[in-house]
């Protein structure tokens, strides 16, 4: 019986159990292959003992529908970050374990591995590709920053969670004669932002592509209440956003093993901001934060996720290797890790959906 392993890693996203469903469906069609899954991206390899489930067809029977990962996920530590605690220096230390754990998997019998995750879990896996393990990508990321592809698993169904946000918004706007300031995910780049105020008809969106003037906004703003005061507008807002000549609101991190910087409070600021400024009407904030990781995947995330998952097992059976699974409209191709962490997928100041948006009134504040 030949053996694959499954891992999840990073933020939790819809669709990563179709992902899982597709290898699982996909390799019982073989006869010869066993799936496994390591708990915890590849903390379960790491863990002593091991953590890993076989994920046989009943194991993934409905799946599908359900967000999160039956595998659990994890974006702290990792084989070349592991966190040790130093009891003589009383500090956290990082040793790298990634020649262990290919032993480890060798052991195990694990022919092949297929990692689902975003841009850094694919940097990993370049690297565990350059020690001699043979591993295969599938991308993911609500917030669609992967280049090499046209889009991610995970990021229409959080535009659909933020686009219901501001659908729910725009009404108790009215009543009160109120601003809201939605303010979604998308680290450093704005595409929920900008997908999400298009569909709900936001008045401002505000992405980190696009650094905005306060004035600018401030003016729009007063464009959509009347001599008496009454009027309501909605401004989404990237958690990476920030103003011409000034920074990202973000903190460092104190979790252990937790690289990035945490990002988030823009909604806030901005508020706080416009009050300084004079603007008058009341404001209200609403940061969505991990209810747009959560929950039932959309229809279009369940495809997309189960062609990956097909795919990334039938790229295990041709030795495809080094490669991340990719959207290339209308299909499913393989791209090499170099090209697939090689570039930010950033919303372009001069694209079609950016014109389209200012064509609808919306205003970046540039």
């Amino acid at each position: 019986m030949k053996r694959v392993l499954v891992a999840t890693s990073g933020g939790d996203c819809p669709g990563l159990n179709a992902v899982i469903r597709g290898v699982v469906k996909r390799a019982a069609q073989e006869g010869d292959w066993e799936v496994l899954g390591s708990i915890q991206a590849y903390n379960g390899i790491l863990w002593e003992p091991t953590e890993v489930k076989v994920l046989d067809e009943a194991a993934v029977a409905g799946i599908h529908y359900r967000g999160g990962t039956i595998i659990e996920t994890t974006n702290k530590g990792g084989p070349f970050a592991w966190p040790v605690y130093n009891k003589h220096l009383g500090q956290w230390e990082y040793v790298d374990r990634s020649d262990e754990m290919i032993r480890k998997l060798q052991y195990m019998g694990v022919e092949a591995v297929i990692s689902i995750g975003g841009d850094g879990s694919q940097r990993i896996s370049q690297q565990l590709q350059s020690q001699g393990l043979d591993i295969v990508g599938v991308p993911k990321t609500i917030d669609n920053d992967l280049s090499a592809t046209d889009f991610t698993f995970g990021f229409q169904t959080a535009v659909q969670i933020a686009t219901d946000a501001v659908d729910k918004l725009v009404t108790t706007a009215a009543s009160h004669n109120r601003t809201f300031i939605l303010e979604v995910m998308g680290r450093n780049t704005g595409w929920i932002a900008l997908h999400a105020a298009i569909a709900g008809g936001a008045d401002v969106c505000l992405i980190p592509e696009i650094p905005y003037d306060l004035n600018i906004v401030l003016d729009k703003l007063k464009k959509r209440y009347n001599s008496k005061g009454r009027g309501s507008a909605i401004i989404v807002v990237a958690e990476g956003a920030l103003p011409k000549d000034g920074t990202v609101h973000a903190a460092a991190a104190t979790e252990v093993g937790y690289e990035n910087v945490r990002l988030g409070g823009i909604a806030y600021d901005l508020s706080r901001q416009l009050k300084a400024a004079g603007f008058e009407p009341d404001i209200r904030e609403t940061v969505l934060g991990h209810i747009q990781r959560g929950g039932v995947p959309i229809a279009y995330d369940r495809v997309l996720a189960t062609q990956f998952g097909v795919k990334a097992f039938e790229y295990v059976l041709e030795g495809k290797f080094g490669h991340m699974v990719s959207y290339r409209h209308p299909d499913i191709i393989a791209v090499p890790f170099e090209e697939a962490v090689g570039q930010c997928n950033y919303v372009r100041a001069d694209s079609d959906i950016v014109k389209a948006a200012r064509g609808c009134g919306i205003s970046f504040g540039d």
